[in-house]
């Protein structure tokens, strides 16, 4: 009997993808730097999505007459903060904060600058001069600057973090997709799936989104460990995230009040966004490169 019309494309289709997915987990792989940052990241995920379990103690729990405790005593791997509480398990629920904020930030970035980005790239015109002035307007303020400015007008609070900073992150998100767009919209392709009569919701969404997605995933990587960054930077100025709640940048926060008494507070937190942001980096780069047609496998 003869083969389905269909089965041998989709079977073709399906192994391409496979090989194809294969050769970027290799050329990741051979990116030592790159694998190694790939492995931080997943440590410190794996470390916030377990924190109830890793946590020695309650986060909260104050001992004031242990308060200032070194690192190694009475059971406290990393010493104790000034309130008596357990420095170690701080910093992993502290873990907990910095990935929420920097993975819901940059999504929240990513959904509505890709948006802008593939309306401003596709219609042009007017809109496209709104959008984009839009755009450069934002990237007028440093991006610390515009996210401390949203949260004197939205307040504190967790929520309103991830939304500042988010905002801050829309410039960036548009300007590489609507960048794509202008350039993918040229293909031969797209004119051909013009000519059969697809709409434009269909074209931006099923063929010129796809084609985005490489940068885009890249961007994104490497804007998480910027978010942390933010993140920690916020709270340190009483911005962020509010006490009694654990994040890194209000432990270190407290901590520069205690610089020559107790270094350890300020160091093993700083150290935390220090290795994190230096290992989402690293698998960002390595992604970029895998992610790259001009590399070879």
């Amino acid at each position: 009997m003869g083969a389905v019309p269909g089965t041998i494309s989709t079977t073709e289709e399906k192994n391409v993808q496979v090989k194809k997915e294969a050769g970027l987990f290799k050329k990741l792989i051979r990116n030592r730097l790159a694998a190694v940052g790939l492995l931080i990241t997943l440590i410190m995920t794996l470390i916030a999505i377990f924190a109830p379990w890793i946590a020695p103690f309650e986060p909260n729990k104050m001992d004031v007459a242990n308060s200032l405790a070194v690192p190694g005593s009475e059971g406290h791997l990393f010493g104790t903060d000034n309130y008596g509480r357990d420095l170690f398990s701080r910093l992993v629920y502290g873990a907990r904060i910095s990935l929420i904020v920097g993975i819901s930030a940059v999504v929240f970035g990513a959904f509505f600058g890709t948006l802008l980005g593939l309306v401003s790239g596709y219609f042009g015109g007017r809109l496209d001069s709104i959008i984009m002035r839009t755009m450069d307007g934002l990237f007028a303020f440093p991006f610390i600057l515009l996210a401390i400015t949203l949260m004197t007008v939205l307040g504190q609070g967790l929520v309103n973090v991830i939304i500042a900073i988010g905002i801050a992150n829309i410039p960036g998100f548009a300007r590489i997709v609507r960048g794509q767009v202008l350039s993918v919209k040229e293909e031969e392709f797209i004119e051909v799936t013009k000519s059969l009569g697809a709409t434009d919701g269909r074209i931006i969404f099923q063929h010129i989104l796809p084609n985005c997605m490489a940068p885009l995933i890249v961007y994104g990587t490497m804007s998480i460990a910027g978010a942390i960054i933010s993140e920690a930077a916020l709270s340190f100025l009483g911005l962020g995230v509010q006490p009694p709640t654990a994040s890194w940048g209000s432990i270190l926060k407290d901590g520069k009040d205690f610089l020559v008494l107790s270094p350890h507070m300020a160091t093993f937190s700083g150290l935390a966004i220090l290795v994190t942001v230096l290992g989402i980096n690293l698998f960002g780069d390595g992604l970029r490169d895998a992610l790259d047609p001009k590399m070879k496998v």
